[in-house]
């Protein structure tokens, strides 16, 4: 499985994955969605800023998922992997909720892509920021 992990371009996140700084992709939600169960070991997940094209990729090391129901729970999970998350905010009281599921995506090999591409986000739905497909190819322009 292929994946596109979009994201938002004030936090610089990309650079720090093709840097080694960010090793864990992480995702936090109050349902299970994408890419709960459906991202694994092995897996290739691509990188592009909200609005930009496709610029990076990285092989999934380890997935981590949990169901969050404290706010100590979401703590510790920051506590163990905040720095490798590069969290913009890292005190969860200042977290305007806790999370229901928190799903932690370990990176390995991360490069940057040579030629740049678009893709077509149709049948996603437009705030949708974690993409998954079989190929992405599907989803070039």
């Amino acid at each position: 499985m292929e994946h596109i992990a979009i994201m938002k371009p004030s936090w610089g996140l990309i650079p720090k994955i093709i840097s080694g700084e960010k090793t864990i992709e992480s995702r936090w939600y109050q349902t299970k969605r994408a890419p709960w169960d459906k991202v694994k070991k092995g897996d290739t997940v691509y990188f592009k800023n909200s609005g930009a094209l496709v610029m990076a990729q990285a092989t999934v090391a380890k997935v981590l998922q949990y169901e969050i129901s404290t706010r100590s729970e979401l703590a510790e999970i920051i506590r163990t992997y905040g720095n490798q998350i590069c969290l913009v905010e890292q005190d969860p009281d200042k977290w305007s909720r806790v999370p229901k599921y928190g799903i932690l995506i370990f990176l390995k090999n991360p490069t940057l892509i040579e030629k740049p591409f678009a893709i077509d986000k149709k049948g996603f739905g437009t705030p949708a920021a974690w993409l998954c497909v079989e190929d992405i190819a599907i989803l070039s322009s």
